[in-house]
């Protein structure tokens, strides 16, 4: 078997005893697939504009085109597409076949090197925020050498997804990409100039990432039968089961078959496709489960989050399995986030969060914390702004997930460091004998000496920082871009700092430990080691100064900010104009997603549940009348039963007409802002009120005549 020849992955059972390493990547134009196809100059020459950020030459796009199109052709495509990520927070594609005019009644396949660099698919329709007009159709796919080409296999054929920037007609970034590869040039350039203080000549610093993915999978027959999931991707409408997540029996409980084949089959694209799935278990909620990959750069793991999202619906779906990827599909059990793990490393991979095997690494070490926490520090509220959405709204700060505060957790360790540091008292620091801080002489300090703080969004773990806040749904290419953003803007102060104490003829680690002191004195507030659910950390954190947005409507408005559009604009990752346009569709998805959560209950409500409800009550005023005609005597419970559940019923019909109301007033506020915070707050909850009622109507309805799958049918074992 040659180095690219995969085994056959027709049959999953046939793989039992292939390795892994066999066929990982088989289905990806990889770094090994293009050494062997392209003759040595083209591929050195690839290898060096991917380097230094430059475009390929049009040789050597020519070149890998046809490389490209011989590979893809050999293992069955017929079709090409540039794959990109628009602001829906969806993946897109347009499938050209490579069919060309040969002659006269005769086609050839063809692809050349400007169908690889470039495409031009309609972007009139997609979201822009307003930085392009209706009329303007015109927009540009351009190739992003730095993720490679994949094949997607359909029924008949497989096709060749070429990962790309969306672009407009003058240049305007129309998609997620974009920024994050700005702003992972800007923080590698920063981190760069970083590093020659210690004497370290780094090329490049590559921001990395492992996403831990979470979601919930419940039978797809079932789920057809809620119009809540088919459309809100949610359940609207449900009363608590008498079982949940209580015993706690599920988190990393024995995975069952059912469940286990598909993950199987998951896996089995995943590693085809390249993405380093590494880990698969039980999460804390009845049929709730999560995947997690090794390390990647983060343009990368982006990508391959984005196809991962994709893989676990359809192949969900092939095995009569429904995907729940929103952050709360379920009242009363936990929701489901993406814990972003976040750090960055040079291009030979030193990773710059790791504490270091030498008083100077460890030094090093502390200057890139520092730097880290103080852009959590400064643009703590942003970040809460980066990870706002409807769905995460029902998830931040419940046992389940971190609060909407931003603090940064670091162990007791590391704040026993930081805290005498701080207080100057670095000579005769212990602690059990390991730690010895002296300016001379920072000694190793140990990985995980403490426990991740689970209720902290931003929470140091070793070598790395988890930001725990992300939501299960949302592309995570918009919260790396902040990160990046904010460290960048945070290492660029500490060098210009670092700089002048040097040229003041400051000795190399006194001038460090000054600027990490000030650091440590300027963040302070941010690192909080204790339980970000109490009602404590919130009255604390208020008294910190450090900002709480409740909720996405409060959100928003950080986004206006003139520290938050300068640390966009300065450093060229985004443009007033793109972060504003951003802005306004973060207020139209929002507005739009409980929009469709609204007109859904509303459905539910009057065409299923309280014709339901009435039809009950019905029968039971038959029954009960025909008791009375036998001569039983109706015993007054029974009645007064019957009586709370006709006045539920009238409450609800009541709640369901304010509901009605305010969507309509929402709807006709015509100014951006205004309509959000209508949407936020009187049509949030006048629909909250009606479920309320809705889910005790459930419980009091007779089972044979409720109209919909209830939790205890949806969370019921997957066996």
């Amino acid at each position: 078997m040659s180095k690219t020849q995969a085994p056959d992955t027709s049959s999953i059972s046939r793989l039992d005893q292939v390795k892994v390493s066999q066929y990982f990547g088989c289905n990806t134009f990889s770094e090994r697939t293009m050494r062997e196809r392209l003759q040595k100059d083209v591929y050195k020459s690839y290898r060096q504009s991917l380097k230094r950020s430059e475009p390929l030459s049009p040789e050597v796009a020519k070149s890998v085109a046809l490389a490209m199109k011989e590979w893809a052709i050999e293992l069955g495509c017929t079709h090409f597409t540039h794959w990109f990520l628009p602001m829906t927070g969806a993946t897109a594609e347009k499938h050209d076949a490579f069919i060309m005019w040969d002659e006269p009644g005769q086609v050839t396949e063809r692809f050349s090197g400007g169908m690889l660099t470039q495409g031009e698919p309609d972007a009139s329709s997609f979201p822009s925020g307003g930085l392009r007009a209706t009329f303007e159709a015109r927009g540009y796919t351009a190739w992003d050498p730095a993720s490679p080409a994949f094949l997607m296999e359909g029924p008949l054929g497989k096709t060749l997804c070429i990962p790309t920037a969306f672009i407009g007609y003058h240049g305007e970034a129309l998609d997620h990409k974009v920024p994050l590869l700005r702003s992972m040039g800007v923080v590698s350039e920063q981190a760069v100039a970083a590093l020659k203080f210690f004497g370290v000549n780094a090329e490049s610093v590559v921001a990395q990432c492992g996403p831990e993915q979470e979601y919930f999978a419940v039978d797809l027959e079932l789920a057809q039968q809620r119009p809540d999931l088919l459309f809100a991707n949610r359940t609207l409408q449900g009363a608590k089961p008498p079982k949940g997540q209580e015993l706690e029996d599920h988190y990393f409980g024995s995975i069952k078959e059912r469940v286990l084949g598909f993950m199987q089959e998951v896996e089995l694209e995943c590693f085809k496709l390249g993405i380093p799935a590494k880990t698969r278990h039980n999460e804390v909620a009845p049929n709730q489960f999560e995947i997690a990959p090794i390390y990647e750069a983060a343009n990368l793991a982006s990508d391959h989050n984005q196809l991962l999202m994709e893989l676990l619906k359809s192949i969900g779906e092939r095995r009569g399995l429904a995907i729940l990827l929103h952050e709360k599909p379920f009242a009363g059990v936990n929701g489901s986030g993406k814990h972003v793990n976040w750090s960055i490393a040079t291009e030979e991979g030193q990773n710059l969060m790791e504490p270091g095997q030498t008083p100077e690494e460890n030094l090093q070490f502390l200057y890139f914390l520092c730097s880290t926490l103080k852009a959590i520090h400064t643009h703590g509220g942003l970040l809460r702004a980066a990870i706002a959405s409807a769905g995460n709204d029902h998830r931040l700060g419940a046992n389940e997930a971190p609060p909407a505060i931003m603090s940064a957790f670091l162990g007791a360790q590391l704040n026993h460091i930081l805290d005498a540091i701080e207080k100057g008292d670095v000579a005769n620091v212990s602690i059990q004998g390991i730690i010895d801080l002296g300016i001379g002489n920072l000694p190793r300090i140990e990985k995980d000496a403490t426990d991740r703080n689970r209720t902290s969004p931003f929470a140091f773990t070793g070598n790395k920082f988890e930001f725990r806040a992300v939501g299960s749904s949302q592309p995570i290419a918009l919260p790396l871009t902040v990160i990046n953003a904010a460290v960048a803007e945070a290492l660029e102060d500490l060098n210009t700092k670092l700089a002048a104490e040097l040229k003041a003829g400051k000795e190399h680690k006194a001038a460090v430990m000054t600027v990490v002191r000030q650091a440590i004195i300027e963040t302070k507030a941010i690192r909080f080691e204790g339980n970000g659910y109490s009602d404590e950390w919130k009255v604390e954190a208020e008294r910190r100064g450090l900002p709480h947005a409740k909720d996405t409507v409060a959100a928003l408005h950080i986004w206006e900010e003139p520290a938050v559009k300068a640390v966009f604009s300065k450093a060229g990752i985004l443009s007033e104009g793109e972060l504003e346009s951003r802005l306004h569709i973060r207020h139209e998805q929002y507005q739009k997603a409980i929009a469709i959560e609204t007109q859904v209950l509303k459905e539910m409500a009057e065409t299923q549940i309280l014709p339901s409800i009435s039809a009950d009550l019905g029968a039971r005023a038959e029954s009960l009348a025909k008791l009375a005609v036998v001569g039983i005597t109706v015993p007054e419970t029974l009645k007064q039963a019957l009586q709370a559940q006709a006045t539920l019923a009238g409450e609800a019909q009541a709640r369901l007409t304010t509901m009605k109301a305010a969507l309509n007033a929402a709807e006709a506020i015509e100014d951006l802002h205004a309509r959000t915070e209508a949407f936020g707050n009187s049509v949030n909850q006048s629909k909250h009120a009606l479920r309320e009622v809705l889910d005790q109507l459930e419980e009091a309805c007779d089972a044979d005549l409720w109209p919909l799958p209830k939790y205890w049918q949806l969370l019921a074992p997957l066996v």
